[in-house]
């Protein structure tokens, strides 16, 4: 399977425009658009007067200042001092109006973006790279909110702002205005020729971002094993280089941004020169006043923000259009795992599980290839607890996924209680099913909320009773030892423990949300030989009441089930119990040998230790 999402490094598919693709944000902007839009409103009021100051100077130097009548300078002084505060009062009030609301559509958007990430299958989540969706959810939605609060808002007024103010300066002179009109024509060509090759770097700036947070995420997560292994400077020329092809990237789109800026800087300068040489012979020959020519420069000087502002507004703008494409391919991903249009229930669940001619293939595997689940038939009776055995890769985990729908069969059918997993809501199914992991996963909460994960209605002394119960049968009794007992938060992935009690919790959690099926891989792999003993006796009162699906590869669990399927490729070739097979299946004695070797080597091991 791939393992990430298409990069910088792979072909792209054809995109959507700008505006198209700018436009899937409205669903989520609309709450907030009527106070986007008064922002807007605000902001081009404040230019509009910015642009009136201009008149009244016009009127102050060909008035007062040409005839010394000094009496009129004060009126046009407070004028202009009024119109200054009215701008800023407008200005103030485009970012009072703007702001709040931007957070609350980034907030809707980091919920619609989780919410769809917990609904999304397991096999999404094996493709995508952990680092791209941190970056999604991060570093995508905060450039989203600025361009909201800040980038459309100031693109839509300045390029308002700049036509009304090319209608001003063809007001004062239309020769004048002709001329700083097409001395601008080259900044739009500019632009145009910008937005396609920075929308390309944008994309791929924005996925090594991703690959970046990734290599920090595993390197952090696996800092144990970078140190047992000395293996910390070759993690860091990896990183090294991960972030020097950011660096490269970066400097990239710094030159094509500084390119525009170059324009942008250029071109206004240019036009004033002209327009100053012509202005001037304009007014020598009385074709236009010194007020006139003095306006139409304070004018051009006001549009001169606006139009050198378009050019990190559109690149704000292209790379907000890359986390948009960014944020909606998880958005648009299918979910291949939904919910059934008419689901059905099991008013009293009795714990009967059967495959019926089952198969299981990854999507992109080839086809030469095998299905890991090749038409599995086996039936569990409510109560009974059945073994899987079989070697490494012959598909036993693969088929305990099937069960909560963790994967969905591509054949067959998995019943529980005669009804199709997929007939029922995947809520209902999963408050039947319960799961434990060889690979113990705990989250950063206290022992107490680890453990009633599957229980979240229970209050007071009826969870208190579940969760004892649930801890005595696992053996966790070495809670009560943390600092603050049930209540200790255990830290990120449960890493302040051992792998023995993280996996002891992990199975008082599948425990406590007492299902009618339970299925158990390999739960009991990294406790010693008393723990484990111990929990196995707890374990068999649980496994007297509910059917049992549990993956061996131990001798030890073996004894717990009532029966033992033998897989071989992804197919049970022989059902029975432990004595009948060891007596008439030779691959069986093969396997329950090589699991013999297993356990002697970790009994051995656990001597020396000791």
């Amino acid at each position: 399977m791939s393992s990430h999402p298409p990069s910088s490094a792979t072909p792209q598919a054809p995109r959507a425009s700008t505006f198209r693709t700018l436009l899937r944000l409205l669903p989520f902007v609309r709450p907030a658009l009527s106070r986007i839009v008064f922002g807007m409103v605000a902001a081009l009021l404040a230019s509009v007067v910015a642009l009136i100051i201009p008149l009244v100077l016009q009127r102050l130097v060909d008035g007062p200042l040409s005839s010394g009548d000094s009496r009129q300078i004060w009126p046009a002084f407070f004028v202009v001092i009024g119109l200054g505060v009215a701008e800023a009062v407008m200005i103030m009030a485009r970012r009072w109006l703007v702001l709040k609301p931007s957070t609350f559509v980034e907030a809707d958007l980091r919920n619609t973006l989780y919410k769809k990430l917990q609904d999304l299958p397991v096999a999404f989540h094996d493709r995508w790279q952990s680092g791209q969706l941190l970056s999604r959810s991060v570093s995508d939605l905060s450039l989203i909110r600025r361009w909201l609060a800040f980038g459309i808002v100031l693109l839509v007024v300045n390029f308002l702002t700049i036509a009304v103010g090319f209608v001003v300066l063809f007001f004062y002179s239309w020769v004048l205005g002709l001329i700083f009109l097409c001395a601008s024509v080259p900044i739009w060509i500019v632009s145009l020729r910008f937005e396609k090759r920075y929308s390309t770097i944008a994309r791929r700036s924005q996925d090594q971002v991703g690959d970046l947070a990734t290599s920090v995420e595993e390197s952090v997560h696996g800092i144990r094993v970078l140190k047992a292994f000395g293996r910390g400077k070759h993690s860091l020329r990896d990183f090294a280089k991960r972030a020097e092809d950011l660096r490269g990237t970066e400097i990239e789109k710094s030159k094509a941004i500084a390119q525009l800026w170059l324009w942008l800087l250029l071109v206004p300068d240019v036009a004033f020169a002209l327009c100053l040489l012509a202005g001037i012979g304009l007014a020598a020959n009385h074709q236009l006043s010194v007020g006139q020519l003095f306006a139409f420069f304070a004018t051009a000087t006001v549009l001169r923000f606006p139009v050198e502002s378009i050019g990190f507004l559109l690149s704000m703008t292209f790379d907000t259009r890359t986390a948009v494409d960014r944020y909606f391919e998880v958005l648009d991903s299918v979910n291949t795992i939904t919910e059934p249009e008419n689901p059905k229930t099991i008013e009293d669940a009795r714990g009967r599980l059967e495959f019926r001619a089952t198969h299981f293939r990854y999507q992109d595997s080839p086809d030469r290839v095998r299905d890991l689940v090749d038409g599995v038939d086996l039936v569990l009776e409510p109560g009974e607890t059945m073994a899987l055995v079989g070697l490494t890769g012959s598909g036993k985990t693969t088929l305990l996924a099937l069960v909560p729908r963790l994967y969905d069969v591509t054949g067959g059918e998995v019943l529980l209680d005669g009804v199709d997993v997929r007939d029922l809501s995947r809520e209902e199914l999963r408050r039947h099913v319960g799961m434990a992991f060889e690979d113990a996963t705990l989250f950063s909460s206290s022992v107490r909320e680890n453990v009633l994960l599957g229980r979240p209605g229970l209050e007071g002394d009826e969870a208190e009773a579940v969760l004892r119960e649930a801890l005595d049968i696992a053996q966790a009794s070495f809670v009560d030892d943390l600092p603050e007992g049930v209540d200790t938060k255990v830290g990120e992935e449960g890493l302040s423990l051992s792998g023995g009690q993280r996996q002891r919790l992990a199975l008082a959690r599948a425990i406590a949300a007492r299902p009618s099926i339970l299925v158990l891989d390999d739960p009991l792999s990294a406790l010693d030989v008393d723990t484990e003993a111990r929990v196995e006796a707890g374990l068999r009162r649980v496994l007297a009441s509910t059917t049992s699906l549990i993956v061996a590869h131990r001798p030890s669990t073996v004894n717990l089930a009532d029966r033992v399927a033998l897989l071989e490729d992804g197919r049970v070739t022989a059902v029975g119990t432990h004595s009948d097979l060891i007596a008439t299946n030779e691959h069986y004695r093969y396997v329950i040998s090589s699991l013999d070797d297993d356990d002697n080597d970790l009994h051995s091991r656990e001597e020396v230790h000791a």
